[in-house]
Parts: C-alpha cells; sequence; structure tokens
C-alpha cells in the first residue's frame, strides 16, 4: 500500500510540475552529437510551444509557435498531440558547385500531428535537429476544415536568454542595401532611424523590426543565427521584436492589400532556422541551409558552370558613362504635333569598341564572361520615370552589335553575359521572358543579371512579398528550361534554394560594391556579410576595386572605397560566391597588374574549406582549395583596426611544396590614407609553415598556395 502510495505522490507531483511549467505534454529531440536538444509541448491552453539548449546553455526559452488566419479560427491554440514519430538521416550529396564538393546532411527529426478538435483541424510540425543547429516548418494536410485559406500573421517566436549582442539591418520589406548596426538588442530601437539610409524605401514594419538572416553574439560566448531555408510560395519572414521580454516573433512581408499569404493544402511553411555554436567559425562552416532544401531538380547540370567576369558596369556606377544612348531634350512643335527630340549623349558606354575593348581585356586574362548593362533601349524613359516606356530585351541601341559582339567575343573564348533590368514592371517581364530568353540563346548568352529597381508594377506589391517570390522563383525554373543561369539584383534574399536550382548561380540582396561609389560602407561591413547575407547563399557582390580613390570620378559627388587594395582581393575567398566579378575598370587593373595576379589565380569553385579565424564584425580568414586541384586560396580580411592574423598551414598536403604568393597591406597601408600600398613575398612552404601577416585599417591579404614543379624546387627559394 505504501509503495502504491508513493508512486501516486510522484505521479501528481509531476502532473503538478508540468502544469506549474503551463506544459502538459513534452517530446525531446537531440542532434546527433548529443550537444543541442529541442523540446516540444504544448501549454494549457493547447499551444504549441518549443525549446533549444545546446550543452546545457540556452538558446532558445520556451517560445509559442502558430499562425493566425484571416476569416477564420486561428492555429495557434487548443491542439492536443494526436501523433508523434522520430526518424535519423544521414547522407551525404555533391552541390553542382559550392564551397566543398560534397556536403554531409546529418539530423534527427521529430514530427508531431497536432489536432485542434473544436475547428476538426490537423497541423503538423517537423522539426529537424542537426549539430549546427535547428530546422523547423509548419505543414498543412488537405482536409475538409483547411483547404483554402489566407494567413493574417505568423507567430513563430524565438525568445531570447539574454540581451545578446546583435548585427541587424532594419525590416524593409523592399531592400536589404543597409550598412549593419551592431547594438544590444534593447538598444534597436532606440538606433532605428540612424539605422535607416536614404536608399531605403523606408517601408520598415515596426520601430524594433529586423530582417533575417540575424547574427547574435551572447555575453558567455554562443553564436545565434535565425534565418529561413527553402521560401517557395511564402511572404518572406522578418523578425519584431519585443524588446521589454527579448522575444523575437515573425512578421510576414505583406501584398498591396496587408495579407500575408495565399495557401492551398496540401502545403507547407518554409523552414525557420536556428544555427548555433560557441565557435564562430562554425556558423560560416554550417550548411543547415542548404540541407533544408530539396535536392536539385535539373537532370543535367553539365551546363551550369562557376564564372569569374568583368563587365561594363562600374564606370555607370561612378558617373563616368551613361546606361542611356541618348539624352532628352524639350520637345519640338511643327504645327500642331509635337516631336520629342533626342541626340546621342557620347556617354553611352555599352558601345561596340569598348565591349570589344572588354572582351579583349577578359580573353588576355582567362575571364569567362563580360557583362554589358545599358545595351538595350529604353533607359532615357526609365530614368525620366515616365514608363511610358517598359523594355522588351531585344532591342539594342544602334551602337551595341549584337550578332557581331557575340561573335567576336566566341572567336575569343568568352562569351557575353545578358542583362536584363525589369524596372520593376513585373508583369511585363513575364510576357516577354520566353521571347528575352530565347533571344540569348540565338544569340550566344548563356547567363543574365535581372535587375528589380523601383516600386513594383503594377499595384504595388512589395520586393519579398509571396506574390514576388513566386515570380523570381518562376524565372529561375524558366530559365533552366532554356539552359540559362540566373543572378538576380533586388530580389529577396536566398534561403538555400540554389540547391534545387543551382543555375541560380547568385543574388544581390544586400549592400554591395556599388554602394562604394554611393557614399562608401562601413569597414565591417564584408566581415558581416558572411555570418548574415551569406547564410541563405552566395552573393554578387562585386569586388576588386583597385582605384579606392575613384579619381576617373574628377570632380562628382561620390565617396571613397572604404578598404585597402589587398581587402579587396582577399574578398574574392572571404565571400563566397560561385559568380565572381572583377568589377574595377581595365585600365585600373593595368596599373597593377603583380597585384591583378590574384584575381586572375583565384578561383571560383571549390573541394574544401577551411575557416582559420573568425570573429562577426571583426575578422575572417579562410582557406578554400580549389575543385579538382591541389591548390589552395587564402583570404584575410579585417574592420576599422589594424591586426595581425597568425595561421599555420596545415590545411596542405603532409610532405609536399607549395609556391606561395603573398599580397599584403605594406607597413604604412590605410584604408584612408594609403589604401593601394601593398608588398608581395613569394616562397616555398609546407604544411608545417606559420605565417604571420599584418592587415592595416579596413585591410587583408590574399594568398594563393601552388603545388611546386620541378622548376619550382628549383628556382623558388624557401619561406623565411
Amino acid at each position: 500500500m505504501r509503495n502504491i502510495l508513493n508512486m501516486w505522490l510522484k505521479g501528481a507531483c509531476l502532473i503538478l510540475a508540468l502544469v506549474v511549467s503551463g506544459s502538459l505534454k513534452a517530446e525531446k529531440l537531440t542532434s546527433p552529437n548529443g550537444q543541442l536538444e529541442m523540446n516540444f509541448s504544448l501549454s494549457e491552453k493547447g499551444e504549441p510551444l518549443y525549446e533549444l539548449t545546446y550543452k546545457g546553455k540556452a538558446v532558445i526559452k520556451p517560445s509559442k509557435l502558430g499562425l493566425e488566419l484571416k476569416n477564420a479560427p486561428s492555429l495557434m491554440d487548443g491542439f492536443k498531440l494526436v501523433a508523434q514519430s522520430q526518424s535519423t538521416v544521414d547522407e551525404t550529396w555533391q552541390p553542382v558547385w559550392g564551397e566543398e564538393s560534397h556536403i554531409r546532411n546529418h539530423y534527427n527529426e521529430l514530427l508531431v500531428t497536432l489536432r485542434q478538435e473544436a475547428n476538426d483541424r490537423n497541423i503538423m510540425i517537423r522539426f529537424r535537429l542537426f549539430d549546427d543547429g535547428l530546422g523547423f516548418r509548419y505543414e498543412f494536410p488537405l482536409q475538409k476544415n483547411l483547404n483554402y485559406f489566407v494567413i493574417k500573421e505568423e507567430h513563430t517566436q524565438f525568445a531570447m536568454a539574454g540581451d545578446h549582442t546583435a548585427f541587424w539591418i532594419p525590416g524593409d520589406y523592399d531592400t536589404q542595401e543597409y550598412d549593419y548596426t551592431e547594438s544590444k538588442l534593447t538598444e534597436i530601437r532606440g538606433l532605428m532611424d540612424d539605422a535607416i539610409t536614404e536608399n531605403s524605401s523606408q517601408t520598415q514594419f515596426s520601430p524594433t523590426g529586423v530582417q533575417t538572416s540575424l547574427q547574435m553574439k551572447t555575453a558567455d560566448g554562443l553564436y545565434i543565427n535565425l534565418h529561413e531555408a527553402a521560401l517557395l510560395d511564402y511572404a518572406c519572414m522578418h523578425l519584431n521584436l519585443d524588446d521589454k521580454n527579448l522575444v523575437f516573433e515573425s512578421w510576414l512581408t505583406p501584398d498591396a492589400c496587408g495579407d500575408k499569404g495565399y495557401m492551398q493544402a496540401p502545403c507547407k511553411s518554409p523552414w525557420r532556422t536556428v544555427i548555433v555554436s560557441d565557435d564562430a567559425r562554425d556558423i560560416l562552416a554550417s550548411r543547415l541551409t542548404l540541407n533544408l532544401n530539396e535536392p536539385c531538380a535539373i537532370d543535367d547540370t553539365s551546363w551550369i558552370k562557376p564564372v569569374k567576369y568583368i563587365g561594363v558596369w562600374w564606370e555607370m556606377i561612378a558617373g563616368k558613362g551613361s546606361w542611356a544612348y541618348t539624352d532628352d531634350l524639350p520637345s519640338v512643335k511643327l504645327g500642331e504635333t509635337n516631336y520629342a527630340q533626342t541626340k546621342p549623349n557620347g556617354k553611352h558606354s555599352a558601345n561596340n569598341e569598348k565591349v570589344k575593348r572588354y572582351i579583349d581585356f577578359a580573353a588576355e586574362h582567362g575571364f569567362d564572361q563580360v557583362l554589358v548593362e545599358g545595351w538595350n533601349e529604353g533607359w532615357e524613359d526609365w530614368f525620366g520615370q515616365s514608363k511610358d516606356y517598359v523594355f522588351d530585351f531585344v532591342t539594342p541601341y544602334p551602337d551595341f552589335d549584337v550578332k557581331m559582339l557575340n561573335s567576336y567575343a566566341q572567336s575569343k573564348g568568352v562569351r557575353l553575359m545578358m542583362h536584363h533590368e525589369t524596372s520593376a514592371s513585373v508583369r511585363n517581364y513575364e510576357r516577354h521572358l520566353d521571347k528575352a530568353y530565347q533571344f540569348m540563346v540565338d544569340n550566344g548568352y548563356n547567363a543574365v543579371k535581372s535587375g528589380y529597381v523601383g516600386n513594383i508594377i503594377p499595384r504595388g506589391e512589395f520586393h519579398y512579398g509571396q506574390w514576388m517570390n513566386n515570380h523570381y522563383n518562376y524565372c529561375v525554373t524558366k530559365a533552366a528550361e532554356y539552359k540559362i543561369c540566373v543572378n538576380g539584383h533586388e530580389a529577396v534574399r536566398p534561403t538555400g534554394l540554389c540547391r534545387t536550382w543551382p543555375n541560380m548561380l547568385g543574388n544581390e540582396s544586400a549592400r554591395g560594391t556599388e554602394y562604394e561609389a554611393f557614399g562608401g560602407s562601413k569597414p565591417f561591413h564584408t566581415t558581416l556579410l558572411p555570418f548574415n547575407r551569406l547564410i541563405g547563399g552566395p552573393m554578387d557582390y562585386t569586388p576588386g576595386i583597385f582605384d579606392t580613390k575613384l579619381d576617373f570620378m574628377g570632380d562628382l559627388p561620390h565617396g571613397q572605397v572604404q578598404t585597402t587594395l589587398c581587402k579587396q582581393m582577399a574578398l574574392f575567398v572571404t565571400l563566397y560566391s560561385p559568380l565572381q566579378m572583377a568589377a574595377d575598370l581595365p585600365e585600373n587593373y593595368e596599373k597593377h597588374m603583380d597585384a591583378f595576379q590574384f584575381i586572375k589565380d583565384v578561383a571560383v569553385d571549390w573541394e574544401q574549406s577551411k575557416y582559420i579565424e573568425a570573429e562577426p564584425g571583426d575578422y575572417i580568414t579562410i582557406a578554400r582549395q580549389a575543385k579538382g586541384t591541389g591548390n589552395w586560396f587564402v583570404g584575410g580580411i579585417t574592420d576599422e583596426n589594424a591586426r595581425t592574423a597568425q595561421f599555420t598551414l596545415d590545411f596542405l598536403e603532409p610532405g609536399k611544396l607549395y609556391v606561395a604568393t603573398l599580397y599584403a597591406d605594406a607597413k604604412d597601408a590605410d584604408y584612408k590614407t594609403n589604401p593601394t600600398a601593398y608588398q608581395i613575398k613569394k616562397g616555398l612552404v609546407t604544411s608545417k609553415t606559420k605565417l604571420s601577416v599584418r592587415e592595416a585599417r579596413s585591410g587583408g591579404f590574399a594568398l594563393s598556395l601552388i603545388e611546386a614543379t620541378p622548376a619550382d624546387k628549383k628556382s623558388v627559394k624557401r619561406w623565411k
């Protein structure tokens, strides 16, 4: 009797503890290495809750899950757990291109089925716990009372365990082209106005709204990253911060009517992701975002190739040339008719002779392609914002001979890269898309840079809403039919979809090099991009500016590039992309051909990557092995503080000799006063060689490590 009473008391205490904690049913999931633990439960009200710990430390405190629907009962409470299952996956897959040739996909999964009896509805929540973080999503099975529905808001919470340091940009619905702000979570509200720049559309959703990918660091040394994966047929997620309780809650980008999503079951949300480690390098090495996307949907990927390119672009950005062929003049009235007057402006950059000059330079120095912007009719009207003219994507200006230039490029072993500026007239672009892609195929183009500058036409959708996200995906899948690679600018930030559609070689979706011509970016900007923007996929950052003072701009207002020349070279390694542009003018490279050699040599596709040292907002040093070779390339960058990078070349194959060529800031280099001062050192090294490299303020270094030939072993001295 006493034993029965003791058992009853223990059971009563357990039930009481669960009630007091607000949780009546709990399921536990651990990562494969056991360091991460996720607990799922239901509150007394039937609200789904989850929490996450890393090595016993709280990462996400108990946080609510659910969605609010329009004109229908919510999917936020009243649930019962009716089924749960766990499984494990451990596989390795090969990306078409990437930071390594093989990626391990290893996770433990928990799938819970929740029933809302009052409304006769079921939903499922799928959790996947990797060694480097957590992914979870909502799934909506087809059922009588949940068929078509409209999302009023998603209420996914991420409750923080402290007032962490965050590196953030405002929650704008249309652009990510901001400098990052570093602050405590409780300081975000007070700093929001300062963070908003003149380049913003200023549609941020609240005084405490921020965009993902959001990188944070805790006081006790945890690095936490919040983002999403596989954003398909859904609105982009921002995070709204309750800065009193330190709880982030999802806030979806609305459409023009204010609705957040139109859903038809069976369907699912994107994955919500939490990447965590006590080593910042693990954040950079995480492939969680890619692993949460579906495998490649293209059967034959042989036509998809990483690209190193140059282009007719930077001179227009910096004001030396023009996209438009003519200048608009006041109309002339003859009789009863007004005739528009135009004349060539003499500054049109996309002309035959200039493009041939770029083709020659690309061929001489081993570049794959040449981008040409401003080749097609319509820029005058677009810049005038009349919107009377929209691009047709097939009609060139008189001084751009499409067939001749493509034939000339092919004779040199180079291809031209197409440019489609949609002027944000999205339906117009979709109407012309097949014709535009066929025009590319007919004329030898296999890659396009698309742009969406301006407010979306026709009804004022936002760039990051469900409607536009479906458009971007439509363009990429349609491009695959024509074997065309896509580089999307002004589109939504990536969420790993390049695994499924590897013809999406790159995106912009962040503050790129062009802002160095508009007024500059903070020196720590590029030390943050790998932790924030690049978590979802590669960026077309367009590095490689050697004329950092932009001397050719004359009296035009502009800002100095906020880096040293060596840091610009290092970005080809630290900012991963299979699409890398040497963005400066050929004549500026010709002044520094010894330094330009690194840009010529550096690879754009990798066998493996080693993250040597990293601290968000401070510094990054990365080594990468070129795919299919034994050659390595290293890049190191720092913020506004000078530092010394110290590391051993232990990633090299033991017993082998390599020719090391180091491109480093000179002793007197400084990003403001002496940005182009550099020194080059060469010598034989092994896996045991230790390097100590000084980085100037906002400086860096680039290092090539090429397997030594017998001739090298005789002619090149040992490294000292």
